[in-house]
């Protein structure tokens, strides 16, 4: 099975919807398709994210102004997998970092530190456990190290969390591509990988 990844832009934005269209979400449950634009580069501020039509209408805007970033997994023709990476100082006002995210430390300004994130990943049911998220995520950090940035950093949760879910990615897989701990938290953990 050849799986190419490719790294998402404007002109793959209908291939993006067509993926969460037809690619159910963790629970399977049709109205929690997110779409990932409530992890994006955008503020939330004066954004109405509360149906499914409503994050699908945000989406293809989002993916052809880039507000939106990451990677595809296409097996042929069909898209198989997502991988959300995006510049995490970008992200601080999106609508899940605002709800999510507190308990994650921020650089300091003046540090000149880029750190890319890891937001989450979609892969197709019938693709589960053939190492996309593994390539996806390789991807993710080799752009990022040729992009200059210092760290990719992944939200992976703790089984005991408040919001127990494997979109964040599993531990293990994170660890087994050289991320480590450095924040463990009761709401999750912050995993980063050294890029420099």
């Amino acid at each position: 099975m050849a799986i190419e990844i490719r790294k998402l832009i404007p002109g793959l934005a209908e291939d993006y919807v067509n993926f969460f269209d037809t690619t159910p979400h963790d629970d399977n449950m049709d109205e929690h398709k997110c779409y990932c634009v409530c992890w994006c580069n955008d503020d939330y501020d004066g954004k109405d994210f509360s149906t499914v039509d409503k994050r699908r209408k945000y989406a293809l805007p989002y993916v052809k102004g880039n507000n939106i970033q990451g990677y595809l997994a296409y097996s042929g023709d069909v898209v198989v997998g997502w991988c959300n990476a995006n510049t995490k100082a970008d992200c601080l006002k999106c609508a899940s970092w605002r709800r999510f995210m507190d308990y994650v430390p921020l650089e300091e300004s003046n540090t000149g530190i880029k750190v890319k994130s890891i937001f989450c990943f979609v892969i197709a049911p019938e693709m589960k456990r053939k190492g996309i998220a593994t390539l996806l995520l390789g991807r993710a950090c080799k752009d990022a190290f040729q992009d200059g940035f210092d760290f990719v950093e992944a939200y992976p949760y703790k089984e005991s969390s408040y919001q127990s879910s494997d979109f964040g990615g599993h531990f293990e897989m994170y660890k087994k591509s050289g991320f480590y701990v450095s924040l463990e938290t009761e709401q999750g953990l912050v995993m980063r990988k050294q890029l420099k």
